[in-house]
């Protein structure tokens, strides 16, 4: 990836004073890898964590904590004004709450007070630090402001401790970073920060007993995509997955399912506060009418037929009983022609009958859609539109989708 001029993107590593500023290295590398330049700022009490020589020696370039080393270079002002790209892992309870009030009393802070360009954070704190109200506030500030502030993952913490506040894995936080310095300079915009969304991913499966189920070949990947670009662009996410293998995206709240009723159930709750809701998982139209409860065994007999059931359709029932106002309601719809007509107008069909706002529609096949990291769609509007995306990363559709989705939410009050 290049930067204006084709030169290497310049990203600036803030490194908080945690435990988790081990797992900064692991980021670095990955960005420097990547082709980024990369400037580490870490805090004094980062230091005590990983030191000085490992960071010079891992990026390249000289490591500061303060504002007065090489000083005639003006760092303090210098550093952030140059940057892409501001990642500041781990973002320490500290640091937010440093950031959120405008303090400048290191490199790092007075470096995010002066950065133009795109800043995300990525909490590591101990539970009891990032659910205290002080913390809350904080964040709020920021996403305000257009900071991307992931959500820490959920895991194992210092000592026997184990609940929110891990560092996303360094793997997550690239993809999230990459996501931001994809969008170019200005082309951030955290549009979607103060934001709730839910996006549904994978394919469900209908058991027949407790070895075989009917399900389909949805991996997983464009919905996941579509949860991690939300992040990146400031939004509260929650995926709902479906019996996906992938990693959880970072700043991602994931919430796992089975079956097409468990992914309607867990859809509705998390839909009563959210601005907009993707239908991104293949949902299985139906169910066997009967379960058994042990394996069915092979008896030599042919097997007697098997009674499906419809399962409940869950798009259609967001997009008629909306939990709020100007909620939009996304829906996917994998087709193929037929002798009835062609893949878009199977997808018209299927919008009007859906009733949602947009409709992603792509032709799926041996060589198309799942189990994919490409995709092509065309994406279908209530209002007649018609938005044509390339084949390319299911990232730029997600990009796409999300833009789309932007454009018509109302206005924050």
């Amino acid at each position: 990836m290049a930067a204006a001029g084709g030169r290497a993107p310049r990203v600036v590593l803030g490194v908080g004073g945690g435990i988790a500023a081990y797992k900064a290295c692991e980021l670095l590398r990955r960005l420097s890898e990547g082709g980024c330049a990369v400037r580490v700022v870490p805090t004094r009490a980062a230091l005590s964590f990983v030191g000085e020589a490992t960071w010079a020696a891992l990026s390249g370039q000289p490591v500061a904590t303060e504002v007065w080393d090489d000083v005639h270079e003006v760092p303090h002002v210098r550093i952030g004004r140059e940057a892409d790209l501001v990642v500041v892992a781990p973002a320490t309870a500290d640091l937010l709450a440093k950031a959120a009030h405008g303090r400048a009393d290191d490199l790092l802070t007075s470096t995010l007070l002066t950065a133009t360009c795109p800043v995300l954070m990525a909490p590591a704190m101990h539970t009891e630090m990032w659910q205290h109200p002080a913390t809350v506030d904080n964040v709020a500030v920021l996403r305000r402001r257009g900071t991307v502030v992931l959500d820490p993952a959920v895991g194992r913490l210092t000592g026997a401790d184990s609940g929110p506040g891990r560092l996303p894995e360094p793997e997550a936080v690239a993809a999230a970073a990459w996501r931001l310095l994809r969008r170019g300079p200005g082309g951030l915009a955290a549009d979607l920060a103060g934001r709730r969304v839910v996006v549904s991913a994978g394919g469900t499966r209908e058991h027949l007993d407790p070895v075989r189920f009917l399900g389909n070949r949805s991996s997983g990947r464009q919905g996941y995509a579509l949860a991690a670009t939300a992040a990146a662009r400031g939004a509260r996410v929650v995926l709902v997955s479906a019996n996906s293998a992938l990693p959880d995206p970072a700043g991602v709240r994931v919430r796992r399912v089975v079956s097409a009723r468990d992914l309607r159930a867990a859809v509705l709750e998390e839909a009563a506060a959210a601005d907009a809701v993707v239908m991104a998982a293949a949902v299985a139209d139906f169910r066997p009418a009967d379960v058994v409860a042990t394996k069915i065994k092979k008896t030599g007999a042919d097997p007697a037929p098997l009674a499906l059931v419809q399962n409940p359709d869950v798009l259609a029932e967001l997009s008629a009983h909306r939990a709020r106002p100007g909620q939009v309601v996304v829906g996917f719809a994998a087709e193929t022609g037929d002798a009835e007509g062609d893949v878009l107008a199977h997808g018209r069909a299927k919008l009007a009958r859906k009733g949602c706002d947009l409709l992603v529609v792509n032709e799926v096949g041996d060589a198309a859609g799942f189990e994919r990291p490409d995709n092509a769609a065309v994406v279908l509007g209530a209002d007649g539109s018609e938005v044509p995306v390339p084949l390319g990363p299911k990232e730029d559709l997600a990009d796409v989708v999300w833009d789309l989705v932007a454009a018509r939410l109302p206005a924050r009050a």
